[in-house]
């Protein structure tokens, strides 16, 4: 910590992993862990959202499109590319806001394709507040294949480790 002070950062919330803003540095990059799409995933998401539309919910509807069976909905891989990226901790306990994207659907997702997200650091903006900056990250949903099915920039504000 650059006031030379030691300090608990689970005693702050703050886990193990977790990166402060003036910690991040442009080209940075994390992959991380995997998770393979289930039929659970989608009927989960079509009942929480109301969201039936055929393509993801009717077996033999869906192998008449160009996808050849159900795909997850696009928003819900974002979602669980969200949770995804979560479990590697650089934002656990530093993070304050997520404030916006730009998001492409590059490739449909389907059950039993195992995805994983990559992240890099793109840009890092200080704020007039020097207890907070934000960082642009590039992210990627990837599956089996490394194949990107998303991909856009998110933004996220942080806690800095200034101390005054």
């Amino acid at each position: 910590m650059d006031s030379g002070k030691t300090t608990d950062r689970a005693g702050q919330g703050v886990g193990p992993n977790a990166l402060f803003f003036d910690e991040f540095v442009v080209g940075q990059s994390w992959l991380s862990p995997r998770r393979t799409i289930t039929e659970a995933d989608i009927v989960m998401f079509a009942g929480m959202t109301g969201d039936y539309n055929p393509v993801h919910t009717d077996e033999e509807f869906a192998k008449r499109t160009p996808f050849g069976t159900r795909i997850l909905h696009g928003p819900a891989v974002f979602a669980i590319a969200t949770g995804l990226e979560f479990r590697l901790g650089l934002k656990e306990g530093t993070a304050i806001a997520f404030l916006g994207m730009t998001w492409d659907l590059k490739a449909p997702v389907k059950i039993g394709d195992t995805i994983h997200v990559y992240q890099r650091v793109d840009a890092v903006r200080p704020t007039k507040n020097p207890a907070r900056g934000i960082v642009n990250f590039w992210v990627e949903v990837r599956n089996q294949r490394d194949e990107v099915c998303q991909q856009g920039e998110w933004k996220v504000m942080f806690h800095s480790n200034h101390t005054g």
